[in-house]
């Protein structure tokens, strides 16, 4: 092992802004030689996978401490505390404190409890640090909100994330500006539920609100959200999408079915229809507008009919980028109490989920040679346009810089550039 501690990020993107942090906590509190695993509990398997990579690491580290946090770690902590493995085991709001770590430096084996979790439902501030990205000049990443106050039944995330907080505008602001005086050219904004951000703030502004502000008060070149809630949308926010050219057009979207029965069964807030009008009206609105989406194949009680209408939302909504979750029982939540689809159905579908949204990338992709777009390089070879397709390059780009470039063609996963 090296002196400085070493971290493994499992799950979203949130969870890897937030090891940021945590890296630069323990550094500063000068933890040395510790292993520290920042778990998902998005899914069992998500949950068997952590539990998978601790072993892993104890049999190529023997005598490293192994820290586990995260979601898993907050809703399951005696499960990661019974493994002999683990050293300690951290919540996920115990882990944002510097506090933490720092106590952990004197006494990681001693008296020190081990096991420091607490009522996550408790918390009622997000605080938001200052993280200068993920290894790369090109993006920054801003943390404005956690948790989420909805209870979708298949959903295990607010036991884990706690209720939906907000960090204050000025404090982002402060924190783009900060970033774009070193440099960065995209700043993209995350959450748990980006589209709850402000409610829990002196007069509940919207999330809307946030980004003309951003782009008024700062000079940050590219604003992207990360992933929204359709149906949360507010008007101040398709008034940017409209107008705003350095808010990029490129929306995640939550989707996760698309019949109306299973959306009720999910205790999801929109219905089929509001998502199909909704990108339709996006698209009205900024007709470059890519959409990706988050859908779970066999959810239970789907029949075929109703799986018919979540494959066609693809087309309807004409998605690109296409996120395909098999259902998985999450221990705790309503739809895990529900029937159960065969499991070699749920495959299946997953794979036609696929099928389509690759279809779809392809039709993208083909749909884009001979154009020009304003591309973000990330790496020597490698960029983004504003729609956030990757594009490689056969010769080699200024990292962090903004270049226009025409595409010559696509390999199927990516537009190219002679």
């Amino acid at each position: 092992m090296s002196s400085t501690p070493h971290f493994t990020t499992m799950g979203c993107r949130l969870n890897a802004y937030e090891t940021e942090a945590m890296r630069a906590m323990a550094e500063d509190a000068g933890l040395k030689d510790a292993l520290i695993i920042n778990t998902c509990a998005v899914t069992a398997e998500a949950v068997r996978k952590a539990r998978q990579e601790i072993r892993r690491l104890r049999r190529r580290n023997p005598d490293s401490p192994i820290i586990v946090t995260g979601c898993a770690a907050q809703t399951e902590p005696e499960t990661f505390a019974a493994m002999p493995e683990v050293t300690r085991v951290i919540g996920n709001s115990e882990k944002m404190r510097a506090a933490t770590w720092e106590r952990l430096v004197p006494d990681l084996i001693g008296t020190t409890e081990r096991v420091a979790v607490d009522d996550i439902m408790s918390v009622r501030e997000t605080a938001s640090h200052l993280i200068d990205g993920f290894g790369t000049r090109a993006r920054a990443y801003v943390q404005v909100q956690n948790g989420c106050d909805h209870r979708c039944t298949f959903c295990i995330i607010p036991y884990g994330r706690g209720n939906s907080r907000s960090v204050p505008a000025g404090v982002v602001i402060d924190q783009i500006n900060r970033l774009v005086e070193q440099g960065y050219n995209e700043v993209v904004l995350t959450g748990v539920d980006l589209t709850s951000w402000g409610a829990d703030l002196p007069r509940s502004p919207r999330l809307g609100d946030l980004v003309q502000r951003i782009l008024r008060l700062t000079g940050v070149p590219r604003l992207r959200i990360s992933s929204i809630d359709s149906i949360e949308a507010d008007e101040a926010l398709m008034e940017a999408i409209a107008a705003q050219p350095r808010l990029m057009p490129h929306l995640h979207l939550s989707l996760q079915a698309g019949d109306d029965m299973i959306l009720r069964r999910m205790k999801r807030r929109h219905l089929r229809a509001d998502a199909v009008r909704f990108c339709q009206e996006a698209r009205k609105l900024r007709p470059d507008m890519v959409f990706g989406a988050d859908i779970i194949a066999g959810f239970p009680t789907e029949t075929d009919a109703m799986f018919e209408n979540s494959l066609r939302l693809v087309e309807e909504c004409n998605l690109t980028f296409l996120h395909v979750f098999p259902f998985s029982p999450r221990q705790g939540t309503p739809a895990a109490r529900m029937p159960q689809l065969d499991g070699r159905m749920i495959k299946a579908r997953a794979a036609r989920l696929r099928a389509a949204g690759s279809d779809a990338l392809a039709a993208h992709l083909a749909g884009q040679t001979g154009r020009s777009h304003r591309i973000l390089i990330e790496a020597p070879d490698l960029g983004r346009t504003e729609q956030f397709t990757e594009v490689r390059f056969s010769n080699p780009q200024p990292v962090g810089e903004i270049i226009d470039a025409t595409i010559t063609g696509n390999d199927g996963l990516q537009l190219l550039v002679a």
